[in-house]
């Protein structure tokens, strides 16, 4: 049963293209909440907060905060997200490549 449930959290998160922005954007190493914000055109704030809060619940990244002030949070891929983000570019390879194949035979 686990492994189904496993499936269904994957699914949810490739599924949806603020989750995938998001993993994409940390990989790049852009971690701060606000600095998330300014980068990925269209996303609200309270989308991306939940978007980060699935991403570390699913264990695909890992928040960190320092006790400054003001408080400073950051976020990091784990193992499991970098792997994650390696599928994610063999599917978009793949995309680009089935557009070229389009493109010749029309």
């Amino acid at each position: 049963m686990q492994a189904r449930s496993t499936y269904h959290r994957l699914e949810d998160v490739v599924g949806c293209k603020w989750s995938v922005s998001v993993l994409l954007a940390v990989e790049d190493g852009i971690n701060r909440p606000g600095a998330l914000e300014r980068h990925i055109d269209g996303i609200s704030t309270k989308v991306l907060s939940e978007r980060l809060r699935k991403l570390t619940d699913y264990g695909l990244i890992a928040k960190q905060s320092f006790p400054e002030i003001p408080p400073r949070t950051e976020y990091y891929l784990t193992d499991t997200g970098r792997k994650l983000i390696k599928i994610i570019q063999q599917i978009h390879s793949l995309d680009l490549e089935l557009n070229a194949q389009d493109a010749k035979n029309a």
